[in-house]
């Protein structure tokens, strides 16, 4: 009889091998929408609760810090990690705007939003989306399943095939390395046709 932990690495190892058929084009694209925002002199935004909260810093780490290759740092702001700014929000004009409210004031357009959120659902999520979008800035989404109400909002969709969050949630993370290796080899080659 298979044991919680097996039974957690055979999910895993399923849904894996289902958004490895599903998602790698998506996630292409959205490297590619990525270079084009950074290129023209555009940030990105990311935003999410919990372990979405944790994958939006992290995906900004990436991009300012560094993945593989040492490179410029990229313009990138996780709305999740002010804690001041987080409280302050959600006492002032509730939860449900406490990234729309980032949104409004730090997104221009031509930015871009990525919005994480495993069900899709997520209100102060989908509230960033849609502020977003009516600022002119690109918004991407990772969720899972179906992508629920954000999907509505999002250019570009990747949906983890799983309902159970921490499936979904293990290949965010996947997607977000896998998102960073296809931008990488953009910016070389940006970089090498620029005049010396």
């Amino acid at each position: 009889m298979a044991t919680s932990i097996q039974a957690a690495f055979a999910e895993h190892s399923a849904v894996a091998a289902r958004a490895a058929r599903e998602l790698p084009a998506v996630l292409e694209r959205i490297g590619t929408a990525m270079h084009g925002c950074l290129g023209a002199g555009h940030k990105i935004l990311a935003c999410g609760n919990g372990g979405s909260a944790a994958h939006a810093q992290h995906l900004v780490a990436e991009l300012v810090g560094r993945y593989r290759d040492e490179r410029p740092a990229l313009a990138a702001i996780a709305l999740t990690a002010d804690t001041a700014i987080l409280t302050a929000l959600g006492n002032d004009y509730g939860y449900e705007r406490v990234f729309a409210r980032q949104v409004e004031a730090l997104a221009r357009r031509g930015d871009l939003l990525f919005a994480i959120s495993t069900s899709g659902k997520s209100r102060n999520v989908v509230a960033a989306a849609a502020t977003a979008r009516s600022l002119g800035c690109s918004v991407i989404a990772l969720t899972g399943a179906d992508g629920g109400p954000l999907a509505t909002h999002a250019e570009l969709l990747a949906a983890v095939p799983a309902t159970v969050v921490a499936r979904i949630q293990e290949i965010h993370t996947l997607c977000i390395h896998a998102i960073i290796e296809s931008l990488e080899p953009l910016l070389r080659a940006a970089e090498q046709h620029e005049p010396r």
